[in-house]
């Protein structure tokens, strides 16, 4: 009777002591990871690699986002996922180079990229170790089109971003990675669009280039988005 009665108090603890972070995880809070993957980063000398993606960040983005998944926020991260045979590949097109721009038939303008992050390739894994994702959300399959957000293709197909965070109940998104002035921006922009609450947290995203990523950052923060210089989990609190 008496072990009992311990492990009965010894269950109680427990649930007293997970209490808070799944209420937080209630309240309709969620992280966005975007596209922290091998390609994008200099820490794996990716074939598109954004500057200050070295081994520093890798290990400031893992660590915040262990924080936040301890914190009971679910944690969805964006994978670029190509084909082989994809259009922004400069390789696909006769004659043309990397960072080259062409017009496509149907009168897109499209940029032309470096192969990256080929479906099943070791440069197209997340460098966020799998254990703290709740789910990988795939984009950029579709050949013909290219996909900057994690919420849709530039053909306004949408990835299972947006399905699975209203299954989910969450109304508020934080999101951090690859690249700021690019994907991040873009799915920003996007959930801002579906209703969602943004914040976005600067110093663990990386840009292509200052300006082109403070324009971005500004552009987000007009649209509605509210920037974090860094992770407080004090303000998570809040929110």
């Amino acid at each position: 009777m008496k072990n009992l009665l311990v492990l009965i108090f010894s269950l109680a603890i427990l649930s007293l002591s997970l209490a808070p972070a799944l209420a937080e995880a209630k309240e309709g809070v969620a992280v966005v990871v975007v596209d922290v993957q091998g390609d994008f980063t200099t820490a794996q000398k990716g074939s598109l690699a954004v500057p200050n993606t070295d081994q520093s960040y890798l290990e400031n983005v893992s660590k915040a986002t262990e924080q936040l998944k301890k914190a009971g926020l679910p944690i969805y991260a964006g994978q670029d996922w190509h084909p082989a045979d994809h259009i922004s590949f400069a390789s696909n097109h006769k004659d043309k180079k990397p960072f080259e721009t062409i017009k496509l038939d149907d009168g897109r303008t499209q940029v032309l990229w470096p192969v990256h992050c080929v479906q099943g390739t070791n440069a197209a894994q997340i460098l966020v170790n799998p254990a703290l994702i709740t789910k990988v959300i795939q984009k950029g399959m579709d050949s013909k089109f290219d996909s900057y957000s994690g919420f849709m293709d530039d053909g306004g197909a949408k990835t299972e971003l947006d399905k699975v965070l209203k299954a989910a109940d969450i109304k508020t998104l934080i999101v951090y990675g690859i690249a700021t002035d690019y994907c991040v921006k873009a799915t920003v922009l996007d959930g801002l669009k579906e209703g969602y609450n943004v914040y976005v947290i600067n110093d663990l995203c990386r840009g292509v280039a200052d300006d082109t990523s403070k324009a971005a950052l500004e552009e987000m923060k007009q649209k509605g988005a509210k920037i974090w210089p860094s992770l407080d989990l004090d303000n998570i609190k809040n929110l």
